[in-house]
């Protein structure tokens, strides 16, 4: 497992969390709101310097980062003398809204950027039309000779032909060959400005059981997109991820998966790699990613953790920003200003609920690790 890997993650989830707020901050400055203050982590104060009317500075526990809005705080009188008209309430419906969505969206552009740039680097197999060798092992698990290496394919090969196949695409090949295990197949490819032309048998690995595949013994490369097709493809990505993620999320902490977390806490049952993990079993799967050296896997789970951050955040209860947003439509609907004080109960209950579920999956991280794996 990868120490490195898992730094570099935690530092990463610390810059989401600090550009999350720096979206509050700068819809905030660019509305008129009154900033009071714009700091690094909680509890008490390391340091700190004051630009204009704005504190800025760093606090002892290095779990995020805050902006403090004048008059946000229902419980507190923050709001100095003569700026009554920027404090949080005194503005429209519309602008505070602005201000409480720019945190969220943040996620989506910086997950946008990343599926994008990985997409330029790397390339994804789905996505890639031409199917190019980017390695043939000498065998197959559980030791057996790979048919593709004994037929004299290699890395570096395009492949032109796999039997009725014209110009396939990688995510052709796969179903074309497990309709013909043990089958001589037939197989072109382009190699150095020349066509050869090879015989392969696919064999089947694990006959019998829940693993059973037909395998050529090829792994094909993705190939790097183009600028614009990489950056459709990333806000797809965002698209494909965030259905996904809204299903997990509605799973994991609907009645489904709180039942699950007390089987799992009391009842001996085992994890499994669908089971929901906190930020320790999310670490303990970079951490093994980055033992790999595989850092397009390690970017890629990053992305997908800030995105669903995210949209965790867009769930429409209080304490989250989605339920900031969903009081500010309640009080557009009724016309008039909701009393923050009596919100609190509500937020102390969600926080309760998640304080209860985050404590529960990281002691499961700790006594029960979700399976690493394929």
């Amino acid at each position: 497992m990868s120490v490195f890997a898992i730094v570099a993650f935690f530092i990463a989830l610390l810059a989401i969390i600090l550009i999350h707020e720096f979206g509050h901050y700068l819809v905030a400055r660019k509305l008129g709101f009154r900033v009071l203050e714009y700091f690094v982590g909680f509890g008490p104060k390391l340091w700190s310097f004051r630009r204009g009317e704005i504190e800025y500075g760093v606090k002892a526990i290095p779990a995020g980062g805050y902006v403090k809005i004048a008059g946000m705080n229902p419980f507190e009188n923050d709001v100095p003398p003569g700026d009554e008209d920027r404090a949080y309430g005194a503005k429209p419906v519309w602008q505070r809204a602005l201000v409480i969505l720019a945190g969220p969206l943040s996620h989506f552009l910086v997950a946008a950027i990343i599926f994008s740039a990985l997409l330029m680097t790397t390339g994804e197999t789905d996505r890639t039309r031409v199917s190019v060798i980017s390695d043939v092992p000498a065998e197959l698990p559980p030791g057996r000779p790979s048919p593709a290496a004994i037929a004299g394919l290699r890395s570096g090969d395009v492949i032109t032909r796999v039997g009725d196949l014209v110009a396939p695409t990688p995510a052709e090949i796969g179903p074309y060959v497990a309709q013909h295990a043990h089958e001589a197949i037939p197989v072109q490819v382009l190699r150095g400005g020349q066509v050869v032309n090879l015989t392969v048998t696919p064999v089947v690995l694990h006959p019998g059981t829940d693993q059973q595949s037909v395998r050529l013994g090829i792994e094909l490369g993705p190939q790097p997109l183009a600028f614009f097709p990489a950056i459709a493809g990333g806000v797809a990505d965002v698209g494909k991820y965030t259905r996904l993620s809204m299903g997990q999320i509605g799973h994991a902490f609907g009645p489904r998966g709180v039942v699950r977390i007390f089987h799992l806490l009391f009842e001996g049952a085992s994890r499994n790699q669908g089971d929901v993990a906190s930020v320790i079993g999310v670490s303990q799967q970079v951490g093994a990613i980055g033992a790999t050296g595989n850092w397009a896997a390690f970017f890629w789970v990053f992305a997908y953790v800030t995105l669903f951050i995210g949209i965790i955040n867009l769930v429409p209860l209080p304490p989250f920003d989605g339920g900031h947003l969903a009081i500010l439509l309640l009080e557009k609907a009724r016309g008039r200003k909701i009393d923050m004080r009596k919100v609190v109960p509500v937020s102390a209950a969600v926080l309760l609920f998640l304080g209860f579920f985050v404590i529960s999956t990281m002691v499961l991280d700790i006594w029960k690790r979700v399976p690493i794996g394929p």
